[in-house]
């Protein structure tokens, strides 16, 4: 937190703006809803490499009219590798998606794309919504292969408890969907 008001302090385009109840998706609605750009874009900043994220959005500005989102090509344990694979194939199959990864962040889309600012998961499932309205709403979508796998902050909370409250949350997200 310190870091981030230090960044907003020296530059005035940037704002820390708290959430106060956790949660990746409310984080990530609350930080679109008070975005103010034309280009919108959401990261986990302890996994996302700065270049990284400036390719995508270099991208996002010679592709406009195009959700680009990273790739992650590489995990740091068979474990994690093993765990994203299973993820990413049981959401290719029950959605129908054209991608790859998922979860994969950052992820850059115009402001015009509306639907994917009325995402309604508060929780790590909101990446999956987010690909499910992007092939609902025939958003074009360009995946970029990420290669870093160093962690910036933070430690991952991800463990096999987590892995199958994301398998078993894909599922009802499919079965709600449909609905």
């Amino acid at each position: 937190m310190a870091l981030c008001e230090s960044l907003a302090g020296r530059y005035p385009a940037v704002r820390v703006l708290p959430v106060e109840r956790a949660g990746w998706g409310r984080a990530v609605k609350h930080g679109l809803a008070q975005a103010r750009g034309d280009l919108l874009c959401y990261t986990n900043s302890a996994r996302t490499h700065p270049p990284d994220l400036l390719l995508l959005l270099l991208y996002a500005v010679a592709y406009p009219g195009v959700v680009v989102k990273a790739n992650r090509k590489i995990r740091e344990s068979a474990f994690r590798r093993l765990g994203s694979l299973l993820f990413n194939l049981e959401c290719r199959a029950l959605f129908d998606l054209p991608t790859w990864d998922i979860n994969g962040t950052p992820k850059v889309f115009p402001r015009s794309f509306e639907r994917l600012l009325a995402l309604r998961r508060d929780d790590d499932l909101i990446d999956a919504e987010f690909n499910v309205v992007c092939r609902r709403e025939n958003y074009a979508v360009i995946e970029v292969p990420i290669i870093s796998t160093r962690r910036y902050g933070g430690r991952s909370t991800t463990n096999l408890r987590s892995a199958v409250r994301l398998y078993w949350g894909a599922f009802r997200l499919f079965r709600s969907e449909r609905a």
